[in-house]
């Protein structure tokens, strides 16, 4: 094959196992050789409507089979697989689709999207029926791109990382050595796709592995307890707020987990309580540190020091290495290094240092080569998982025509781990109402990002070189929030 990428994969696994499992969904299961058909099948489709080597292909909607279908067809064609936060606003999506120019969206009837060659997930079956079987071997090489992957932006712009189908396999290879994944594996697949984590920690390791991924499309505590019941689950990534949900259950206590060999977990610190919950039931629970445009995994806290370390991010994976600077920001560098950002040569410079390391924003110590992350010199927080950037939370706010200026800082939340807090100054003679404030924000952002508290201030604090103090506003005591039942949608 001249495909060295990951289009290649599907073809590769079921001329070794055709008749293994690869997905499972709503109880229906699909092989190997059926995946290889079918992304086959997928791929001729997208050429007819013009795909080409280099050109965008995005997809919009929850966890679904056809999510990995549509991003082994377009790398089939040496096109670049471009997947979209079904969270975002419609304002949000648009931009990012015009932003990377997609030439293909394929998507969930519940998002209406404008695009001129959108293919919904309504007529997908009938659309792919027709596609013709005669395989593909466009020439593609390990350097080109694979994956580009919005994150928000520090200027309250998101920017499109940039992963070279090499990142995504050296991810895969550190992630394999730091996890022994096997083919009798079964995977739970219940964080979202479009994070970067559930796709490379996961999904792909399994894949390559001939594993079965069971894909579910949300993250629903009791169906993802029969999903490990009912098929053996062996392994499984989620975020904290994932986890405190399932230990959280009434079924814990009672729920057959045997199967469960490993968890892993990524987005933000983990509570040393959940992690203790687990490992009380013998359960290995192992953090990692990471980002999107590090494929993601940076560092790994194997499976025998999860008891040791635990609350630990662990040790540099094999491949990749981890410096901290003067400032103690971590720094990294390695094959599964983003080349950059897309169409942003600005924010590209930005990101690495003279010597070429991958500045993460984030500071951390190291206590016996292990890394713990404490602290960011970003202002970005995360809630249940998902990264929010103030800055673009602030800019949306500032469009409101009552409101004069704004800062917005992470809070701790017990629910999320962190959420936003917001103080408002009005122009003058104006009023701003926490409840009306949401609802103008409703269409401008996704729900995770739009502040739980709301303060109406009459000035913000400031240096005297006239930034505004957000380690001040932090300190601040937290008042209950106005509405609790407007906390972040998920």
């Amino acid at each position: 094959m001249r495909n060295a990428g990951l289009g290649s994969w599907p073809h590769r696994r079921a001329r070794m196992a055709p008749k293994r499992e690869a997905f499972s969904y709503d109880g229906v299961s699909t092989t190997y050789e059926e995946v290889a058909v079918r992304t086959t099948k997928l791929a001729r489709r997208l050429e007819e409507l013009g795909v080409r080597p280099g050109d965008r292909v995005s997809y919009l909607g929850a966890n679904h089979p056809s999510f990995a279908e549509t991003m082994f067809a377009t790398h089939q064609l040496g096109a670049i697989f471009v997947p979209l936060n079904f969270r975002l606003s419609p304002a949000e999506i648009n931009y990012q689709l015009a932003d990377c120019g997609a030439r293909v969206l394929i998507h969930a009837p519940s998002h209406q999207v404008e695009h001129e060659r959108a293919i919904s997930l309504d007529s997908y079956e009938d659309w792919l029926a027709g596609g013709s079987e005669e395989p593909l071997d466009v020439p593609v090489t390990i350097d080109e791109p694979a994956l580009i992957l919005y994150t928000s932006g520090t200027t309250g712009r998101p920017k499109g990382a940039v992963l070279s189908h090499a990142n995504l396999l050296w991810n895969t290879f550190n992630l394999m050595i730091g996890v022994d994944v096997t083919t009798d594996d079964i995977a739970l697949v219940a964080a979202p796709l479009f994070h970067v984590a559930a796709l490379t920690q996961t999904l792909l390791p399994t894949f390559i592995k001939g594993g079965h991924s069971v894909i579910t499309p949300r993250w629903d505590v009791d169906e993802c307890l029969n999903l490990i019941e009912g098929y053996g689950v062996t392994w499984m990534f989620g975020v904290s707020t994932m986890y405190a949900d399932l230990a959280a259950s009434p079924r814990w206590p009672t729920a057959d987990l045997s199967a469960l060999r490993v968890l892993l977990c990524g987005g933000a610190s983990v509570p040393d309580a959940v992690i203790h919950t687990y490992q009380e039931r013998g359960l290995v629970f192992c953090q990692g540190y990471g980002l999107t445009e590090t494929a993601p995994g940076a560092t790994f806290l194997e499976a025998a020091d999860s008891v040791r370390k635990a609350g630990s991010a662990g040790t540099p994976v094999f491949f990749t290495d981890v410096r901290l600077a003067d400032t103690g920001e971590i720094e990294v560098q390695g094959p599964n290094v983003t080349p950059g950002y897309w169409n942003d040569p600005v924010a590209t410079a930005a990101a690495f240092t003279e010597d070429g390391w991958f500045r993460t924003g984030d500071i951390g110590r190291l206590d016996d080569g292990h890394l713990y992350v404490v602290d960011r010199l970003k202002d970005m927080f995360i809630s249940g998982g998902e990264n929010v950037y103030p800055a673009e939370v602030e800019n949306a706010i500032t469009d409101h025509p009552d409101v004069a200026e704004v800062a917005v800082v992470g809070v701790p939340d017990e629910r999320w781990g962190e959420v936003g807090r917001a103080f408002v100054r009005p122009r003058a003679g104006a009023a701003v109402d926490a409840a009306g404030l949401r609802e103008f924000l409703l269409p401008r952002l996704a729900k995770y990002k739009i502040p739980v508290h709301v303060e109406v201030v009459t000035e913000l604090p400031r240096t005297g070189s006239g930034k505004v103090l957000k380690p001040a506003l932090r300190r601040l005591p937290l008042a209950p929030a106005v509405s609790p039942e407007n906390a972040p949608g998920r």
